[in-house]
């Protein structure tokens, strides 16, 4: 892993706008002008949008973060660009939930351990404690908030508390076997990731890896996206497959799956928090 620069060094500016030509010298020549160096540039037009996105990761020895934006925002008012600028050594703060898989939320732990994901792990909440001494044992606080059908309303503003509390950058739904209110995902919007099997819509309910054993299924894979109240359908970040074969058992396909959502959620973690991952509608664009 390479060492993460020092606060104040590095930079990450994202945007999104109406295409229109000059955008890139806009910027490029914005950064001279403050004698940044240009370590990565990346940019898409969508045609189909008309809309033009841009990832630029730069040095700047010293650099004011605030002064910086407020510079930065006379460009961006002349183009009508949305856009971000952060600092990249800043952690993004996360919110783990769990309910009794516990791959992912091993994987993530782990890897935030360290220092593979540049993210401070804020808590672990769960509807159940089979993962509190897991999470313990990293050093990270457990909360357990039970739900039922009469609690769920009181779950949910559980979890907006520890949000606002813990000051929570992202929520990650790490196997969380709880489906969201429309109005929880409104207030998460672009703010919560949910990695599921890629079975869906096909094998719904329990056991999906035995219904597709069944089926004799040669594909198994998964996904990860941001939570909308669509369930199960917001904007794709990552998406990945393994092949099996008709020697697997129900169980080992069930092994092999928990590979691939670990694979593919720590990915999606980490272009998240790399600010490498701009929405274009229901699209995402992933500059990779």
């Amino acid at each position: 892993m390479a060492p993460r620069p020092a606060s104040g060094q590095e930079f990450i500016l994202t945007l999104s706008c109406p295409d229109t030509p000059g955008l890139v010298y806009a910027v490029s020549s914005f950064l001279v002008q403050q004698s940044a160096n240009i370590r990565q540039s990346q940019q898409f037009d969508d045609p189909l949008t008309s809309r033009f996105f841009m990832r630029v990761q730069f040095s700047l020895s010293g650099g004011d973060h605030e002064r910086l934006g407020e510079a930065f925002a006379r460009v961006a008012d002349a183009f009508q660009m949305e856009w971000q600028l952060d600092d990249a050594a800043t952690p993004t703060r996360v919110l783990l939930l769990v309910s009794r898989f516990g791959h992912c939320l091993n994987d993530l732990l782990f890897r935030a351990s360290i220092g593979a994901l540049n993210v401070e792990v804020a808590g672990v909440m769960s509807n159940h404690r089979d993962f509190e001494a897991l999470t313990e044992a990293h050093g990270v606080p457990f909360h357990h908030v039970p739900v039922t059908a009469e609690t769920k309303g009181e779950s949910e503003r559980r979890l907006l508390e520890l949000v606002d509390v813990l000051s929570v950058d992202l929520v990650v739904l790490a196997r969380y076997m709880q489906v969201l209110s429309n109005d929880l995902c409104h207030k998460l919007e672009g703010r919560a990731i949910n990695i599921h099997h890629s079975f869906l819509p096909s094998f719904k309910g329990a056991k999906p890896y035995h219904q597709a054993h069944a089926r004799g299924v040669k594909l198994i894979g998964a996904t990860a996206h941001y939570v909308t109240p669509d369930l199960d359908e917001g904007p794709i970040i990552e998406q990945d497959v393994a092949r099996c074969e008709h020697s697997l058992s129900p169980d080992e396909m069930v092994a092999a799956g928990r590979d691939v959502e670990v694979q593919v959620l720590a990915r999606a973690l980490t272009w998240h928090t790399e600010r490498r991952v701009l929405l274009d509608n229901n699209r995402t664009i992933i500059f990779r």
